[in-house]
C-alpha cells in the first residue's frame, strides 16, 4: 500500500477535494478540516465496473435489523445501480430474514446465503460471503450498517477483497464521495474514491432514514441462493468459536428495539452502582419499549455487553429521546449521542458535563 499526504484549511463545511488524478494507482483521497493527514492508497481495480449495489443484511429471529432498512436507503440514494441485499446465516431464521428484505422498498433482489457455518453470525464466514458475493456479483459498492456487527464484517471482507473500507458514513456526495465524522465527532471529513473498483462503505444508521416496506400489492423481490462460491468461501473461513450469548445484566428482551435505530434511548452509566441498577434500568426500557445503552464506564464494569455502548469507541445514536441515567458525560460518551433530539440527563451532579448537551 502507497501513501502520501494530504494538505487541507481548516473549514466547517468540507466540499470533495478536487484535483488531478495522481500519478500513481490510486482508489482513495481525503480531505479533512485539519491539515497534514495520512492519505491511504489501495490498488487500483481494472475489472470493467458494473452498477450492481450490495447491501449486508443484520438479522435476529427472522426479522430484519433497522440498522439494515437505514443502510438499504442509503444505497438507494447512490443511484448506482440495482440494490442486492445479503442474507447471510442458518436456516429457518435466514430464510425468513430474506423473506422480510424481499419487500423493503428499493431491494431489487435478495442472495440467501443459508449455512450451518454461518448460524452465529461470526465474523470470518459472513466477511468470506460477503467479499465473494460482491466479487460475483460485480459490485461498484458493498453497503453495511455501522454497527457492532458491520464494523466487525465490513473491514475483513474489504481486506479479503484488497479494497479500502470508508466507515461510519453520514452523508454520500455521489457515488463516490463520502462523508464521516473524525475527531469524536468534531470534525468531518471528506473520502473520495478515485478507481473503478468496489466501494465498502459502512454507513451510521441514524444518519440515514429507514427504508419501509413496499406498498400493498406490490411484487416481492426475488430471493435467489447466493453464489456457490460464497457458501465455499464461508465453510473454508478460519472461523473463531460461538460460546454463548449473554445479554449482560441489563437483560435481553427480544422485543427490545435495536441500540441504532430506536426512537427512544435509556442509557446507565457508572453511578447506577452495579448489576442490580442497571438491570432495573433494562426493565424500566421494556416498559417504555425503549433501546437499552450504557457507558463505557458500565461495560467495562461487565454490568452491559460491548455491543450497548453507547459513544467514540460504540455505538452513535440520535433517537428522539435519549434518557442519560448516572452518566457524567464524557466527550467520548457524547460524541455518540449528542445529535439526539431530546436529551434527558438524571445526575446529582449539577456541574456534570452531561447538562451542557442535555436539552429538548
Amino acid at each position: 500500500m502507497a501513501h502520501g499526504r494530504a494538505h487541507a484549511a481548516r473549514q466547517n463545511n468540507p466540499a470533495p477535494l478536487s484535483r488531478s488524478p495522481p500519478s500513481s494507482a490510486s482508489a482513495l483521497t481525503t480531505l479533512q478540516n485539519a491539515s497534514h493527514l495520512s492519505l491511504h492508497r489501495v490498488p487500483t481495480q481494472t475489472s470493467t465496473p458494473s452498477t450492481a449495489v450490495l447491501v449486508l443484511a443484520e438479522h435476529r429471529a427472522g426479522a430484519l435489523a433497522g440498522a439494515t432498512r437505514s443502510a438499504i436507503s442509503a444505497a438507494t440514494a447512490l443511484n448506482a445501480g440495482p440494490v442486492t441485499v445479503l442474507v447471510a446465516g442458518a436456516e429457518p431464521d435466514a430464510a425468513a430474514a430474506a423473506t422480510a428484505a424481499a419487500a423493503v422498498e428499493g431491494v431489487q433482489a435478495v442472495a440467501l446465503a443459508a449455512d450451518a457455518s454461518l448460524e452465529h453470525g461470526l465474523a470470518e464466514p459472513v466477511a468470506a460471503v460477503l467479499a465473494v458475493q460482491a466479487s460475483a456479483l460485480a459490485a461498484t459498492h458493498v453497503l453495511a450498517a455501522a454497527s457492532s456487527a458491520g464494523r466487525d464484517v465490513l473491514p475483513r471482507a474489504a481486506g479479503l477483497a484488497g479494497r479500502e473500507p470508508v466507515t461510519d458514513v453520514v452523508a454520500a456526495l455521489d457515488a463516490a464521495t463520502f462523508v464521516r465524522p473524525t475527531y469524536a465527532g468534531n470534525a468531518r471529513a471528506t473520502v473520495r474514491y478515485e478507481d473503478g473498483g468496489a466501494r465498502y462503505v459502512s454507513i451510521r444508521a441514524a444518519a440515514f432514514p429507514a427504508a419501509g416496506d413496499r406498498a400493498a400489492g406490490e411484487a416481492a423481490a426475488p430471493v435467489r441462493p447466493a453464489d456457490p462460491a460464497a457458501l465455499a468461501a464461508a465453510r473454508a473461513a478460519p472461523a473463531s468459536t460461538w460460546v454463548s450469548d449473554d445479554a449482560g445484566a441489563g437483560g435481553g428482551s427480544a422485543a427490545r428495539p435495536d441500540l441504532g435505530s430506536a426512537s427512544i434511548v435509556i442509557a446507565g452509566g457508572r453511578a447506577l452502582g452495579g448489576p442490580e441498577g442497571f438491570a432495573a434500568l433494562g426493565r424500566l426500557a421494556d416498559r417504555l419499549g425503549a433501546a437499552l445503552g450504557a457507558s463505557r464506564a458500565a461495560v467495562d464494569a461487565g454490568w452491559a455487553p460491548n455491543d450497548l455502548q453507547v459513544g467514540q469507541t460504540g455505538r452513535v445514536v440520535a433517537p428522539g429521546l435519549y434518557v442519560a441515567a448516572g452518566i457524567s458525560g464524557a466527550i467520548q460518551h457524547l460524541a455518540g449521542m449528542k445529535d439526539s433530539k431530546c436529551i434527558v440527563a438524571i445526575n446529582t451532579d449539577a456541574e456534570a458535563p452531561i447538562f451542557q448537551v442535555g436539552a429538548c
